[in-house]
């Protein structure tokens, strides 16, 4: 049987500089950069294999187009599909569970770094001549931060949240952690998170979006913290009440913020993190890196041999 691959939205995975051929290996493939919700239908009606990143297969779509037979998903968040309806309609749906851990915790301290030396801004006033003007051999417009002696918050400790640990104890910082499933080899790392919020000079989120995370920075749990701390967040945007964070971020309860997620994606432009004080945010980057988007398809292909072979793996409806 000659299967039939639809890839989606493909162009985010993959904007040329990787190769589709894995899957190419496996079946007649069409690939689409983007598919518009109005063609959704007409795109998966003759497919059995449909791979998708976000565009969004609901029930009607999966109940009416009878020939699907597996959905995967290029991301490790899978909300975009109908997982319910996918089981009862026999669809395996599976999803690409770690991937892009070392570039996730890498593009934290990208984040972190910027706003504790704005390198970007001093390497800009350079180059618009203020240093050969200036009448000392240096200067600067911003306070500078050493990282070295202070402390690290980490909300979710899973294995994004310990790589970033591990950088942040190589800067010299104290790493402290909360989360509600604590690894017993780790325990000496965890705290509460009202100890957590008070104690870290540094916050970064690393949890998953459930109903009880959502909304876990707001404006009790910032009146919390110190005064001057920075949040970090590159793992879900809605994990913050914006309004909250830019009120803040104004009144300068909390120094600065590096965010590349945000509660709707692309950003809204009446988000109000878009006027707050030094609020750096960056378009949902942290994954992107070719390497680890390299690993996310090796592992999309893998997923989709199994499944051919009757052995599924990562299955998320099972």
């Amino acid at each position: 049987m000659q299967h039939k691959i639809v890839i989606l939205d493909g162009y985010t995975e993959n904007p040329g500089d990787l190769s589709w051929d894995g899957f190419a290996e496996l079946g007649d493939v069409t690939v689409y950069d983007r598919t518009p919700d109005d063609l959704i239908a007409q795109r998966v009606a003759d497919a059995d294999i449909i791979i998708t990143n976000k565009t969004p297969l609901t029930r009607e779509t999966i109940r009416n187009a009878e020939k699907i037979r597996y959905i995967g998903v290029l991301a490790t968040g899978y909300n975009v599909v109908d997982i319910l309806a996918a089981k009862e309609c026999g669809v395996v749906v599976t999803n690409i569970p770690t991937y892009g851990t070392d570039a996730v915790a890498q593009f934290v301290f990208a984040l972190l770094l910027e706003i504790c030396h704005h390198v970007q801004r001093h390497s800009d006033a350079v180059k618009d001549g203020r240093w050969s003007k200036a009448p000392d051999f240096c200067f600067w417009d911003y306070p500078l931060i050493e990282l070295a002696g202070k402390t690290m918050g980490i909300i979710g400790y899973g294995r994004i949240g310990q790589a970033t640990g591990r950088i942040a104890k190589a800067f010299g910082m104290r790493v402290i952690a909360y989360d509600s499933y604590q690894n017993p080899e780790l325990k000496d790392t965890y705290v509460s998170l009202d100890t957590l919020l008070s104690e870290s000079d540094v916050i970064a989120l690393h949890c998953p979006l459930f109903p009880e995370t959502e909304g876990i920075i707001n404006k009790e749990s910032i009146k919390k913290m110190k005064d001057g701390v920075i949040l970090i967040n590159n793992s879900r945007g809605p994990l913050i009440v914006e309004q909250d964070l830019a009120d803040a971020l104004n009144s300068g309860k909390i120094a600065a913020a590096g965010l590349d997620v945000v509660s709707s994606e692309p950003i809204k432009e009446d988000n109000p993190l878009l006027q707050a004080k030094n609020c750096l945010i960056t378009p949902h980057i942290s994954w992107a890196p070719k390497e680890s988007r390299q690993r996310l398809m090796d592992i999309a292909v893998g997923n989709l041999k199994a499944f051919l072979a009757e052995n599924p793996e990562n299955v998320v409806n099972g």
